[in-house]
């Protein structure tokens, strides 16, 4: 699958749910799209071990470096461990006797299955 193929249709479901005023979806949607772009990011280097940033970048934008670029796999794998992690939310929350968080994690998670599955 093309990398950008999944996350085209995460955003597109995510535009639907927005206008239809589903919650539940528009978040398990912002969820996956979050974990895809975080994914990306690119650790932050500090050469002197401190955590401070390099004194030798000035002016806004002058530090950006590239962010990593994800195949259809990798993109494909973490929106399945976002569906899975919200399966084991809502088991938790089934323990706990919240039913209607459980079942608004659940819902989140079939959808991103279902998301993943068509493709």
């Amino acid at each position: 699958m093309p990398p950008t193929a999944l996350r085209e249709r995460l955003r597109r479901t995510l535009r639907d749910a927005l206008r239809a005023r589903d919650a539940v979806a528009a978040g398990a949607l912002r969820a996956a799209i979050a974990a895809i772009d975080n994914a990306e990011a690119v650790p932050a280097a500090h050469p002197d071990g401190f955590g401070s940033a390099p004194m030798g970048a000035v002016g806004v934008g002058a530090a950006e470096v590239p962010r990593r670029t994800l195949d259809g796999d990798e993109i494909l794998r973490i929106v399945r461990a976002e569906a899975a992690d919200r399966m084991a939310a809502a088991a938790q929350f089934e323990r706990l006797g919240q039913v209607d968080a459980a079942a608004r994690m659940r819902a989140g998670a079939e959808l991103l299955t279902a998301i993943t599955d068509a493709g």
